[in-house]
């Protein structure tokens, strides 16, 4: 899947509910059905599929209260939060009231209200800080309630694919719902789109799933069933063969280890200090071929004293390459930035005055 065509999935309006009507599908048995068995069948594989349906059955029961009980236990955990007249989702980090969330949930705004598991009305909180590079964000209940229940953040080096997990949060402004699914892929890199309050981000290594993320599940919760928080969802899939709606069934999700990277340094600091991202230190736009395809990007600014001021790159010269990676857009070398780190030498390769070079670099910080 092209990553350039996944979309933020924001915050959702609160909805007009008129007239629900619920769709509901139907329950399948995991036993068999009793006196079904082929004709000349023995009566011993008759026991024996007998003797399974026990089995079965047990294994259904075990994970279904596994479902139950990470629910119980994560759900308090999340929050619904409302910024004038949308309404995104949050996952309570510590006691003190500091909540995580997506910095697409927040956009501009510096107020919000929040309502918890356990309580009755909505919860003034400030913005503490936004950091739309990661879309993250955190804020801070103005007065936190007794009782608060912080979330337990998982290890993102342990999310495997084939993991069951429960995306948790507000879809639609449906507060407490859960949707259930599996890990689809780790390492995926992302970019966000702009539109619909997106914050343009290109995000690495985030927790590809299946589970449902739909508007307003937005900073929630993405947890396995050790009751752990393995990512914030943040983004669905679009088509573009389908007019752009949602694709069914991929979701991201920023992983855990980022999020705590990210949250602890707002929450000591006041702000982000240490980004982990790595940067060339331009601003560019793609550039175009004769054919109008998109050829490389054009550097239109050169920032004093950065990586590509260091390595001599100057305005007007057109990237086309950063490493092994073939640059065609600004999204492309977002992505491949995205995947590197600060001080990582590397080659940038350009053309200048109609000539090709490659120049060495040592990637700076954003």
């Amino acid at each position: 899947m092209d990553a350039s065509r996944s979309r933020t999935r924001t915050h959702a309006r609160r909805p007009v509910v008129s007239g629900w009507a619920c769709w509901v599908s139907p329950v399948c048995s995991l036993g068999l059905v009793a006196g079904c068995s082929a004709s000349g069948s023995s009566g011993g594989e008759a026991a024996t599929r007998q003797a399974a349906q026990p089995a079965a059955v047990a294994q259904a029961d075990d994970l279904e209260n596994a479902y139950q009980r990470v629910i119980k236990d994560v759900l308090p955990s999340v929050v619904q939060i409302q910024t004038g007249s949308e309404l995104g989702s949050g996952v309570v980090y510590d006691d003190k009231g500091h909540i995580v969330t997506n910095a697409h949930v927040v956009g501009d705004t510096r107020t919000f209200q929040v309502t918890t598991a356990n309580s009755r009305d909505a919860l003034a909180a400030t913005l503490v800080y936004s950091y739309p590079e990661q879309d993250l964000a955190v804020i801070r209940l103005d007065r936190p309630p007794s009782g608060l229940r912080p979330a337990t953040f998982g290890d993102s080096a342990k999310v495997e694919v084939g993991q069951i997990v429960l995306a948790m949060g507000s879809p639609l402004g449906l507060s407490s719902s859960v949707t259930q699914g599996i890990v689809s892929a780790t390492g995926r890199t992302v970019s966000e789109g702009s539109e619909g309050g997106g914050t343009g981000a290109t995000i690495a290594n985030m927790v590809q799933t299946s589970a449902a993320i739909n508007p307003g599940n937005s900073g929630g919760a993405l947890v396995n069933l050790d009751g752990q928080v393995i990512g914030i969802p943040t983004l669905a899939a679009t088509d573009p063969g389908l007019g752009d709606s949602a694709a069914p069934g991929i979701g991201f999700a920023i992983p855990a280890s980022m999020v705590r990277t990210v949250a602890d340094q707002i929450v000591k600091d006041g702000r982000v200090t240490d980004s982990g991202r790595a940067a060339l230190g331009i601003t560019g736009r793609t550039y175009a071929d004769a054919e109008f395809r998109p050829a490389g990007v054009a550097v239109v600014e050169v920032r004093d004293g950065g990586a590509a001021d260091k390595a001599g790159i100057e305005v007007g010269d057109v990237i086309t390459g950063l490493g092994d990676t073939v640059i065609t857009t600004m999204t492309s070398l977002a992505e491949a930035l995205a995947e590197a780190r600060p001080g990582e030498r590397t080659t940038v390769t350009l053309t200048r005055d109609g000539g090709q070079q490659t120049v060495e670099v040592t990637l700076g910080e954003q």
